[in-house]
């Protein structure tokens, strides 16, 4: 079954993102050389799960409709992620829900108001 094995984050200001995905995931950038562009990795030695590069457009305004693929990320603990990307100058887009028997769901919108999902596995989530 095809899946997802590569994503994109179009950003204003690459070094600024890159430090944003390293203090709320730990995520590793390596520059792919010769080319404006980051490779993401979960650390160190680790494959390249995305990418990172400089947008060539206007970044979306916030509230207005998606128009991309939204990535939804595992994190052990909901609310401090969430806490933390308000920390780090993100913001919340939808609030906490659950979804059924799998865990608790939220919004966030990064520094370049790229929305991502956020994901706690809990199957007794209600």
């Amino acid at each position: 079954m095809p899946r997802v094995v590569h994503f994109e984050i179009h950003c204003d200001n690459p070094s600024r993102s890159m430090s944003f995905y390293e203090r709320l995931f730990g995520w590793s950038f390596v520059k792919w050389e010769g080319q404006p562009y980051w490779l993401i990795s979960e650390g160190a030695g680790k494959e390249s799960i995305g990418g990172l590069f400089q947008r060539r457009g206007a970044r979306p305004e916030p509230g207005s409709a998606v128009n991309a693929f939204v990535c939804t990320v595992d994190v052990a603990d909901l609310n401090d992620s969430l806490q933390k990307v308000e920390k780090l100058g993100g913001r919340r887009a939808a609030d906490r829900m659950p979804i059924r028997g799998v865990g608790w769901l939220a919004y966030v919108a990064d520094l370049d108001e790229n929305l991502l999902g956020l994901l706690e596995f809990d199957k007794d989530a209600a």
